[in-house]
C-alpha cells in the first residue's frame, strides 16, 4: 500500500476488470438504487446484468458482506444496514476494512463508492486510511513502480449531482492529510525525530506560503516554556515549540489548534516497560492529525485566523533528564511538582495553550493529544474522548464525530470534583492523580484547562485520541476529518460547509451575507 497514488475523480471511466479491478461498495440499499448503465462499463463483458443483480440479492451484511463477481478482478461489498446512534451513518471504519480486505490487487484499480452525499466526506477519508504510505520493506515488488487506485463517488438519493472540480479538490486534501498524519505517526523516531517533524511543519508552511515561529532549544527555557522544555531537554534532539499561523484580511475571530507531538515517549525517569514501550512512537498523533487537517484545511480557504502550535519534544532518559520530585514552572507561571515523569503530554499541552491564549489572542483553542492510556477504557477504540468547558462545543463535536467517520464522545467536565487529584504540598498542583481510578483522561484534560484558567470566557476544547490514533500496528491519520468537519462552517469549501455541526449548511439564503461576518463566528 505504500506506493499508493490514491485520485478521487468524477467519473473513474469504463474499463474491462482485467485490465482495471474494480470493487464497489455501499449500503446494500445504496447499491440496489445504482442501474446497470451506470455501472456496466466497469464490468462487462465478464459481468452480465443478471450475475450483478444475483450477487446484490445474496448480499448479507452482518455486519458487513462482500461478493466475488469475476475471479479476484472484480467484487463488491456491503456496508452495515443500519448503524447505532454512536456510530457514523457512513459506517466509515466498516469502509476502511472493506476496502483493505476486498479491493482485487493490481497495478491499476478502482473503487467505486456509492453512499448518500452526506456520507461522502466521511467515505472518502475512510478510503484513504486504507492505503498507509510508510514503509521499510525491502521487498523489491513493493519498491516497483507506483500503483494507482481511482475513486469515483457515485451518489444516490435526492441530492444526485455530480461532485464538481472543487468538491473533489476538498477530498483529495483531506485524504492527503490523513495519509501524511498516518505516515508521520508510523515513522520511527530514527527517522521521526524533532529536527525531522520540524522539517514537515516547514514543507507545509512553504506550501502555504506561511513561515513557521519556531522557539527551541534554551531560548524555551528563556522564555518561561517550563513544560516542553523539561520534558525534552534530555534528548539528543532539543524540543520545540512551532507555530503556523494563517490570518486573512475579514477575519472575525481567532482559532488556535494545539497538538502534542511527543516524537517518543520512553516515560523518562518512570520508564514504561518492554511492553508497553514499544509504539510510543505514536505519541506525536495529536500534532500529526493537527498538520494533515491544517494544509488541507487552508487549501480549501478559511475565512478566519488559524494557527496551528506544535508542542515538540522526546521524553528521553539522560543525565539531564526530569526527575520525579522536581518542581517546574509553566508558562502559565504555574508551578508543577512531577510526581511521574510519563505524564508529559499534559505539560507541553499546558505550556501550548497559554501560549495560544497570551501570545496568539484566540478566542476557541483546541488541544489534540494522544495523552491517556486510560481513554480507550473511557471510550474505547473508535472514538476519541472529548472534554470541552462548553455545551455546545460537547454536542459540536460528536455531530462532528458523526459526519466526518472521526468519531468522538465526551467525558466528564467537572473540575470542582475531580482537580483536587493534583493536589500538592510544595507547588500550585502535581502533574498526575493521587486517585488512578477516579476519572483518570478527564483529570489529564483538566490539568491542561487548569492553565488556562477554569473562568477562562473562550472556548477550550481537549481531544484525546491515544486508542483510535492507531488499528493494529498501523497508524490511522486520525484527527484530521474530525477537525475539518468540526470548523467547517468558517471554510470557504462547499463540502465542509455541509459536513460542519456548527449550522452553516443549514443557513437560508438571507442568512448568507451576514455569515460571511459576525454571524459567522463559531463562538
Amino acid at each position: 500500500m505504500a506506493n499508493v497514488v490514491l485520485e478521487f475523480k468524477p467519473s473513474a471511466g469504463d474499463s474491462e476488470p482485467q485490465s482495471r479491478p474494480v470493487l464497489i461498495i455501499g449500503q446494500q440499499s445504496n447499491l440496489q438504487k445504482v442501474s446497470w448503465s451506470q455501472i456496466k462499463g466497469k464490468l462487462q463483458p465478464v459481468v452480465s446484468k443478471e450475475i450483478w443483480q444475483a450477487a446484490l440479492s445474496g448480499l448479507t451484511p452482518n455486519p458487513t458482506d462482500s461478493c466475488p463477481l469475476y475471479l479476484n478482478h472484480a467484487a463488491v461489498a456491503a456496508l452495515p444496514p443500519r448503524v447505532s446512534r454512536h456510530n457514523s451513518q457512513s459506517s466509515a471504519n466498516f469502509v476502511s476494512h472493506l476496502v483493505r480486505s476486498s479491493l482485487p490487487g493490481g497495478n491499476n484499480r478502482c473503487i467505486v463508492m456509492v453512499c448518500e452525499r452526506s456520507d461522502v466526506f466521511a467515505s472518502s477519508c475512510a478510503i484513504a486510511r486504507a492505503f498507509p504510505i510508510f514503509s521499510r520493506r525491502t521487498t523489491s515488488s513493493r519498491r516497483a513502480e507506483k500503483k494507482h487506485v481511482t475513486v469515483e463517488i457515485m451518489i444516490v438519493g435526492e441530492e444526485n449531482s455530480a461532485l464538481d472540480v472543487g468538491q473533489l479538490e476538498c477530498l483529495a486534501n483531506a485524504a492527503h492529510g490523513v495519509r501524511m498524519a498516518a505516515r508521520i505517526v508510523d515513522t520511527p523516531c530514527n527517522e521521526m525525530n524533532t529536527d525531522h517533524f520540524l522539517d514537515e511543519i516547514k514543507a507545509v508552511g512553504a506550501e502555504l506560503g506561511i513561515t513557521p515561529v519556531i522557539i527551541r532549544g534554551e531560548e524555551l527555557k528563556h522564555r518561561g516554556f517550563g513544560g516542553i522544555y523539561g520534558v525534552g531537554r534530555a534528548a539528543e534532539h532539543p524540543p520545540a515549540l512551532a507555530v503556523l499561523s494563517h490570518t486573512p484580511v475579514g477575519a472575525t475571530q481567532t482559532i488556535a489548534w494545539v497538538g502534542k507531538g511527543i516524537v517518543y515517549d520512553t516515560g523518562g525517569l518512570s520508564i514504561k516497560g518492554k511492553t508497553s514501550m514499544p509504539g510510543m512512537k505514536r505519541d506525536c498523533g495529536g500534532a500529526a492529525a493537527i498538520l494533515g487537517a491544517y494544509r488541507a484545511t487552508i487549501k480549501q480557504g478559511f475565512k478566519d485566523n488559524l494557527h496551528a502550535v506544535f508542542c515538540l519534544a522526546e521524553n528521553a532518559v539522560g543525565p539531564t533528564a526530569t526527575r520525579p520530585d522536581d518542581i517546574h514552572t509553566l508558562y502559565s507561571g504555574k508551578t508543577v511538582e512531577i510526581n511521574n515523569t510519563d505524564a508529559e503530554g499534559r505539560l507541553v499541552l499546558a505550556d501550548g495553550v497559554v501560549y495560544a491564549r497570551k501570545d496568539l489572542s484566540a478566542d476557541i483553542i483546541l488541544d489534540m493529544a494522544t495523552l491517556t492510556g486510560a481513554q480507550g477504557i473511557s471510550t474505547g477504540k473508535y472514538h476519541a474522548a472529548v472534554m470541552t468547558n462548553s455545551e455546545k462545543w460537547e454536542v459540536a463535536c460528536v455531530r462532528a464525530g458523526r459526519s466526518s467517520g472521526d468519531l468522538a464522545h465526551p467525558l466528564v467536565y467537572c473540575p470542582e470534583l475531580h482537580f483536587s487529584e493534583f493536589t500538592s504540598a510544595m507547588a500550585d498542583m502535581k502533574n498526575s492523580v493521587a486517585d488512578r481510578e477516579n476519572a483518570q483522561s478527564s483529570c489529564a484534560g483538566l490539568f491542561i484547562g487548569s492553565h488556562l484558567g477554569f473562568d477562562w470566557p473562550g472556548v477550550w476544547v481537549h481531544v484525546d485520541i491515544a486508542s483510535p490514533v492507531h488499528s493494529g500496528e498501523r497508524a490511522t491519520g486520525f484527527g484530521v476529518a474530525l477537525l475539518m468537519a468540526l470548523f467547517g462552517q468558517a471554510s470557504d469549501d462547499s463540502m465542509l460547509n455541509q459536513v460542519s455541526p456548527l449550522g452553516a449548511a443549514t443557513n437560508t439564503s438571507e442568512d448568507k451575507m451576514e455569515r460571511d461576518c459576525k454571524r459567522r463566528r463559531l463562538v
